[in-house]
């Protein structure tokens, strides 16, 4: 291609791509100062939670029972202000039309709700614990509670879980879902912020595993591999935002455990104590204790 024609080509696509028609629902229009919500900031944030979370475990290795205030001040006034500035980043991309201006207002709407982020990390290290012991107590393989702690991935996506479920719950755009998303990336388990889940929660190896929206998970419930708690497709004429944050996804009562490759679909409820086996489809209501397995291939 002579330089003439590489040029028009050039050209031309520039032109193609910056038709209003091209990209009018693919654009986002800044305001001044404005900045999208980081994933690199955020993944420091999830690394200070770990470290405020999990003291000794994560950051600062030489951590002691004598420096632990110390530490965990420097890492929570770090963490308020980087989440400050997130959480303003989100709104700001959330208010499309700047219904929300001033800055001012947008701002204090930051800082409070990173202080109440803040003040839930007790409450958050305490499920958290009780996650770390369903996994143990569940797992023979496991020789300490630090082993699920530092190197379990169904523990490291619970664990970003329940940090963006937190900010979730108080209504942050945008960030929580970056937040389980990373875990997504890293682990292969797929947990959307909205669901509910217990305490006591364990998710044994874990890659594949699908938790959608408004799934609601009760206390010492086990889950496997390629797991899918799934909504049902919206069919031809439905409406989507009619079905938008409604339940629509299974519920799994106490003590359920879900054994790999178990696709459980729509708003149906798993029983209180059932046992689903392995490569099974559900779409219908399971009643409590129940034990669900494929059927016998006939001879």
């Amino acid at each position: 291609m002579d330089n003439s024609k590489q040029t028009r080509a050039l050209a031309n696509t520039i032109e193609a791509l910056s038709d209003e028609k091209s990209y009018r629902k693919l654009f986002h229009a800044y305001r001044d100062e404005e900045a999208l919500p980081s994933g690199e900031v955020l993944k420091e944030i999830v690394d200070l939670c770990r470290a405020i979370l999990f003291p000794g475990y994560f950051g600062n290795a030489r951590i002691s029972q004598q420096t632990i205030r110390f530490h965990t001040g420097v890492n929570v006034e770090t963490l308020y202000a980087l989440l400050c500035r997130q959480i303003y980043a989100g709104l700001c991309f959330a208010d499309k039309v700047c219904t929300s201006c001033p800055e001012e207002e947008i701002s204090a709407e930051a800082e409070k709700l990173a202080e109440a982020f803040i003040t839930a990390l007790p409450a958050l290290r305490e499920i958290l614990s009780t996650d770390v012991a369903a996994a143990f107590d569940n797992d023979p393989a496991a020789t300490d509670p630090s082993e699920i702690i530092f190197c379990y991935p169904g523990f490291r996506a619970i664990v970003n879980y329940r940090i963006a479920h937190e900010l979730y719950r108080l209504n942050v755009p945008f960030i929580p879902r970056m937040i389980t998303e990373m875990a997504h990336s890293e682990t292969g388990i797929d947990i959307h912020p909205g669901a509910t889940i217990g305490h006591h929660f364990c998710i044994d190896h874990g890659t594949g595993t699908v938790i959608g929206e408004t799934s609601i998970i009760g206390n010492h419930v086990r889950i496997f591999q390629g797991v899918s708690l799934a909504g049902e497709q919206l069919m031809p004429g439905d409406e989507r935002d009619a079905v938008c944050g409604k339940g629509r996804h299974p519920i799994l009562e106490d003590y359920v455990t879900v054994y790999s490759n178990t696709t459980i679909l729509g708003r149906i409820t798993i029983g209180r104590g059932a046992t689903i086996y392995g490569n099974v489809w559900l779409t219908e209501d399971v009643c409590e204790r129940a034990i669900v397995r494929q059927n016998k291939a006939k001879q």
